[in-house]
C-alpha cells in the first residue's frame, strides 16, 4: 500500500517548476512557419493552449514532448534544457497525444505493465502495485482485462492518462483531448485532469475554448505560428470587457454586416444567425452590449481585432 500510494503522490509531491519557452521557432520544408518566435512562461498547474486548427499548437507540443526538432530558441523545464537534454526530460515527461495510433490487442492491465516497465519500473511487486492503483485512478479497475482495442473513446483517454503518469512526471503535455467524447466522458477527464494538476506543469492544447474556461488558471493564444495572448482567462476577459455586441439578424442581411463591422464570430440560434461585434462603441441600431466570453476573446485575437497581448 504504501509503495502505491508513494507512486502516485509522485506528481502531486515534485517540487514546484516552471516550463520556459523563449524565441523558439519552426519553419516546415514547405515553408509553412509553423512557430515564429515564440516567448512563454508556463507555471505550475493547468495552462490551456488555445488555437484553430493549423495554429501551430501541435508543432510546440511535439517540440516540448522531444518529437521534434526547433530551428531556434530554447527551452527549460527547471534545470532541464528540454531542446537538448531530451532523454532527461523523457524521464520526467507524461505524453497524451491527439492520437495513439493503432490500439494493441492486449489488456489495459498488460499494456500498462509494459510500459511500467520500460519507464524502469522493474521490481515485480511495485509495478504490480503502481498499475492496479492507476487503473484504480482513472476508473478503469473493472475493465482492467479488456483489450483497449474495444475501448470507447473516453475509456481510452482515461488509459492514455494512466500511461502518461507512469514515471514520476513534472511535466503532462495533453494534445486534443476532448475531441469525440460524449459530454459525461469529457466531464470525467476534466476531474481527472484537474485532479493530477495541482503541482504538475499540464499543458492541454485545445481549439475548445470550454476546456480552458473550464479547467485552467492560465492560458494563451497562438494562431499562425504567433503568441497572441498570454495570461490569467479573467484577464483576457477584461481586455474586451464593454466591448462585444450582439444582434440577431436575417440571414440575407449577414453579408452586410460581415462587410460593415467587425464581426468576430456568427451562428445559428433557432434558425437566424446571431452576430458578435467587436467595438468600442454601439455598431449600429439593435445590438445589445453582452458579457464576454473566453470564446469572445479566442476569436478577437484570431480575427485580428485586438493586439498582440503578452504577459
Amino acid at each position: 500500500q504504501s509503495i502505491q500510494n508513494a507512486h502516485l503522490r509522485a506528481p502531486n509531491s515534485a517540487p514546484c517548476m516552471e516550463l520556459v519557452i523563449n524565441g523558439l521557432s519552426k519553419t516546415y520544408a514547405n515553408g509553412v512557419k509553423a512557430l515564429d518566435n515564440v516567448t512563454l512562461t508556463i507555471p505550475t498547474g493547468m495552462f490551456g493552449l488555445l488555437g484553430p486548427n493549423g495554429a501551430g499548437k501541435s508543432s510546440l507540443m511535439r517540440i516540448l514532448a522531444t518529437l521534434q526538432e526547433a530551428d531556434a530558441g530554447t527551452v527549460m523545464l527547471g534545470n532541464i534544457d528540454v531542446l537538448r537534454q531530451k532523454d532527461e526530460v523523457r524521464k520526467v515527461l507524461g505524453y497524451l497525444p491527439q492520437e495513439f495510433g493503432v490500439y494493441p490487442r492486449v489488456s489495459a492491465y498488460q499494456m500498462l505493465d509494459h510500459i511500467a516497465l520500460l519507464k524502469g519500473v522493474i521490481n515485480n511487486g511495485q509495478r504490480k502495485d503502481l498499475v492496479e492503483a492507476l487503473l484504480q485512478k482513472v476508473n478503469l479497475w473493472e475493465h482492467r482485462k479488456r483489450r483497449i482495442a474495444g475501448f470507447s473513446g473516453g475509456m481510452k483517454q482515461r488509459f492514455g492518462i494512466a500511461q502518461s503518469l507512469i514515471g514520476e512526471p513534472k511535466l503532462i503535455i495533453v494534445d486534443e483531448p476532448t475531441a469525440g467524447l460524449d459530454p459525461g466522458e469529457r466531464n470525467r477527464f476534466y476531474n481527472l485532469l484537474t485532479e493530477i494538476g495541482e503541482n504538475v506543469v499540464v499543458i492541454l492544447s485545445t481549439h475548445i475554448v470550454q476546456d480552458v474556461q473550464e479547467l485552467c488558471r492560465n492560458m494563451a493564444i497562438i494562431n499562425k505560428g504567433q503568441l497572441l495572448f498570454a495570461g490569467a482567462p479573467n484577464d483576457a476577459l477584461k481586455e474586451v470587457k464593454g466591448r462585444i455586441w450582439e444582434k440577431s439578424i436575417a440571414k440575407s442581411e449577414l453579408e452586410t454586416q460581415l462587410v460593415t463591422h467587425q464581426v468576430i464570430s456568427n451562428k445559428l440560434i433557432a434558425g437566424r444567425p446571431v452576430i458578435h461585434v467587436h467595438s468600442e462603441s454601439r455598431p449600429d441600431e439593435g445590438f445589445a452590449l453582452v458579457e464576454p466570453t473566453l470564446e469572445d476573446v479566442f476569436f478577437s485575437h484570431i480575427n485580428g481585432t485586438e493586439k498582440a497581448v503578452v504577459g
